[in-house]
């Protein structure tokens, strides 16, 4: 256990930079102004227009971009500047190296999207299904691309431009043109939870609730064991 807390506070001290915290806090502030502004715009379905808030700048944007932000910087910023090496020759439970990432970018991650799109949510006038539906799917959106974009910060160099490829073309747009397709994005099961919670029809949100819970739990999981495996077998610079 001593272990494993120093490797998150180190691993934290590197995600948490002052500027990436000053910079998406920022962001999570103007998320919050925009739902205040939708709610005195006293817009006449009040439900439909904190769903449409939480998804169109939430789910889309928010969620995905903070969480590839701090996760692919876990390894990425240490694998690029070859510091990785220090803490790859050292000898403990990769498992341990894989999931002291995944907590410290969780840590980071999760007040800076769940809080400002819940308090946006309500201060738009949704109601409390609303406001509950954006707080399950956030948190599940964010455990799956969190633990997601750490593995990619490991695997390939420059991490940011490839998770930016995934979120804005396959999620943003290829998804879209089929259930097929849109089963491989995150977006549909956080869509999928929010759409079902709040009653609200969503493009990509058809998946049942047990479907759109198991999902981002199992990528989550599945992530983290591919990052102890190629911790296991990484050539570090």
């Amino acid at each position: 256990m001593t272990t494993f807390l120093a490797l998150y506070r180190t691993l934290l001290g590197a995600v948490a930079s002052r500027g990436r915290v000053a910079a998406l806090g920022a962001l999570g502030a103007a998320a919050v102004l925009v739902g205040l502004a939708v709610g005195l715009s006293d817009p006449v379905d009040a439900d439909r227009a904190g769903v449409q808030f939480v998804n169109g700048l939430g789910l889309s944007v928010l969620v995905p971009v903070i969480a590839l932000v701090f996760a692919s910087s876990a390894f990425g910023d240490l694998n690029d500047d070859g510091t990785l090496v220090y803490l790859w020759l050292r000898p403990l439970p990769r498992w341990q190296l894989a999931t002291a990432a995944f907590a410290a970018s969780l840590t980071v991650t999760v007040p800076l999207t769940v809080l400002p799109l819940c308090i946006g949510a309500a201060l738009t006038g949704a109601g409390g299904a609303v406001v509950a539906g954006a707080a399950l799917a956030v948190a599940l959106g964010v455990l799956a691309y969190v633990a997601l974009f750490c593995a990619l910060g490991l695997r390939v160099q420059r991490a940011l431009p490839w998770g930016l490829a995934y979120i804005l073309i396959w999620e943003g747009f290829v998804a879209q043109a089929g259930r097929g397709a849109g089963r491989l994005a995150i977006r549909a099961y956080t869509r999928s939870l929010l759409s079902q919670a709040a009653d609200v029809r969503l493009r990509l949100g058809a998946e049942s609730v047990p479907t759109a819970v198991i999902v981002p739990i199992a990528v989550a999981v599945a992530a983290v064991g591919y990052t102890t495996f190629r911790l296991g077998r990484h050539d570090v610079p």
